[in-house]
């Protein structure tokens, strides 16, 4: 596997920094990686993840979100609108300097991202959630106690993971505005739900919800023992290989 450090342009003209890994056996694919709220490329799942993705033909992209990690912009500014718009530039870059995704995965919150992505990315015949909450809305719970401030003042700073972030009443009302259910019955694409049925952070109903709205071919895998995050290494690379053998199926093999 070779890791190249790239960099590209959102619609907002920030530089996002991404990391595109390489296979070193013939190339079947390229998919784009969307992480959790207020994470980044580096988490270790999502490395582990990429490379038993790579180890099986499917080069990676994986960027951090527009305020976060190496990325330009302001956290404060970002909604669930910008996260889905990050997604569509990514794919855009690897359109034009390689070649279009085919396979969009996403992490929690960065699960719901590219089902709403994946409607505006005709190359995408393949898409897989990890522990994605069946409304964006559900992040919101992250920030419960403050969601009075954020509605009267315009903004709260939270503490999240350990980090300090700054929400805005914007990020809750485009939230507000988006339909899952719908979304999920219009993206005509294939689509591979993963969760963890011992998920506290985001509930094993969301899957079933996902799950239920979608038309098929539609998949579930259950990660029976794993945390929302991944944190074992063995939960990691499960995932990066069941996506990665599940994908096949529907994704065009280079010659």
């Amino acid at each position: 596997m070779s890791v190249q450090k790239i960099k590209f342009s959102n619609q907002s003209g920030h530089t996002l920094a991404a990391l595109l890994e390489l296979p070193d056996k013939p190339l079947l694919g390229y998919a784009v990686f969307a992480h959790c709220f207020t994470c980044n490329k580096n988490l270790t799942a999502v490395r582990n993840i990429g490379r038993a993705l790579t180890d099986n033909g499917i080069a990676v992209l994986r960027f951090d979100f527009t305020g976060l990690g190496e990325s330009e912009g302001e956290f404060e500014h970002t909604n669930f609108s910008s996260n889905v718009n990050d997604l569509i530039a990514a794919a855009q870059y690897l359109e034009k300097n390689y070649a279009s995704p085919s396979i969009l995965i996403g992490h929690s919150l960065g699960g719901a991202a590219v089902i709403f992505a994946a409607q505006h990315i005709k190359s995408v015949k393949a898409v897989a959630t990890i522990g994605a909450p069946s409304n964006p809305k559900h992040v919101t719970h992250l920030f419960k106690s403050s969601m009075e401030e954020i509605k009267e003042k315009g903004e709260a700073l939270l503490s999240i993971g350990g980090r300090e972030f700054k929400i805005q009443k914007q990020f809750l009302d485009d939230i507000n505005e988006k339909n899952m259910n719908t979304t999920v019955k219009e993206m005509n694409k294939a689509l591979l739900v993963l969760h963890s049925p011992q998920d506290t952070t985001v509930g094993i109903e969301n899957a079933a919800q996902i799950y239920q709205a979608a038309w098929h071919p539609k998949s579930f895998i259950s990660l029976d023992g794993a945390d929302h995050l991944l944190s074992k290494k063995e939960d990691s690379i499960y995932v990066g290989q069941m996506i990665a053998n599940w994908a096949v199926r529907y994704i065009k093999i280079k010659s």
